[in-house]
């Protein structure tokens, strides 16, 4: 993706979800970062053809310069400064004021931290790619590449970290133990595959197991968590839907893959003093103030907050 040479159209997901957060999240106001905006809708807006899900992925992948760009922010390290572990960072405990989203190139992974830098989340990730994470992303994500069950290795990523982020299973149910994390977001699908039959059931039967794996690790963690059960993820545009929360949705309805990620942000401000567990699926009703929706969701499961 990274060694594109054509020019892609501007990148529709990052306008999704730069639409979400317009309405819940303080934007940046650089000037730059305005106009730009401005030029892509207007040029999304006249767009004839649609692009598929996939030009949309890749728009995204390629967005990376333009964010740069649009926060007026230096240009990324060359390739070999970009390959050089930090093993000699200092062992004094930094703030915890970072993000750590596991599996950060994976599709939603990739949705989980775009969101995040349009909310100016200070952002660490962990991927397979660290120069590709690197070309998308620039500055503004501390990508990590390394094995989660290794201790000393873990260890470094969770330096500076206060809120964890998995936007797929498996993370969890790979590491024994997460000091100094102070919040778990956990994106769970566990309801949908419970729901699913037949030959659906069968192909879910591992992805069942890590969320059932991950969903009972972090209930015994001892850690505040959020647990966003959701419907089964679709490739679905993000924003032009609304949202149900009713008991038993997850295992019926569907959920923008979009979406799902958008929420995973806004569960960032309200942490609970235990764990919180809600599902979620499209539907009618539109939020307006994610934060007391989720206050709300919280006092309806008779949590408090911290």
């Amino acid at each position: 993706m990274a060694g594109t040479t054509t020019t892609p159209p501007p990148s529709t997901l990052f306008l999704s979800l730069f639409s979400h957060s317009q309405t819940q999240c303080k934007t940046p106001q650089h000037p730059c970062f305005k106009s730009n905006i401005e030029k892509r809708a207007l040029i999304l807006c006249s767009a004839k053809k649609k692009l598929s899900f996939t030009d949309q992925i890749l728009d995204y992948i390629e967005g990376g310069p333009k964010l740069r760009k649009w926060y007026g922010a230096p240009d990324p390290f060359s390739k070999d400064e970009s390959t050089v572990e930090d093993d000699d960072q200092s062992e004094v405990e930094e703030v915890r004021d970072a993000v750590l989203v596991s599996d950060g190139d994976s599709e939603i992974g990739q949705m989980v931290i775009l969101s995040l830098i349009v909310k100016r989340t200070r952002v660490k990730a962990l991927v397979k790619d660290k120069q590709t994470a690197l070309e998308a992303f620039g500055t503004y994500v501390e990508s990590m590449v390394g094995d989660a069950s290794d201790k000393k290795f873990l260890k470094k990523a969770l330096r500076g970290v206060r809120t964890i982020i998995c936007p797929n299973e498996g993370f969890l149910s790979n590491v024994e133990g997460l000091k100094g994390v102070q919040h778990v977001v956990l994106l769970s699908q566990l309801s949908a595959y419970r729901g699913s039959g037949g030959i659906q059931a069968l192909m879910r039967s591992n992805a069942r197991k890590l969320a059932e794996q991950d969903e009972s690790l972090l209930m015994a963690s001892g850690i505040p968590y959020t647990i966003i059960r959701a419907g089964l993820l679709q490739s679905t545009p993000g924003g032009q839907q609304g949202f149900s929360f009713e008991e038993g949705s997850a295992a019926r309805g569907n959920l923008s893959k979009e979406d799902a990620a958008f929420i995973c942000v806004q569960a960032l401000d309200v942490v609970p003093q235990r764990g919180f567990i809600f599902e979620v699926v499209n539907g009618d009703e539109k939020i307006s103030d994610w934060q007391e929706c989720m206050a709300r969701l919280m006092e309806k499961a008779g949590q408090q907050l911290q």
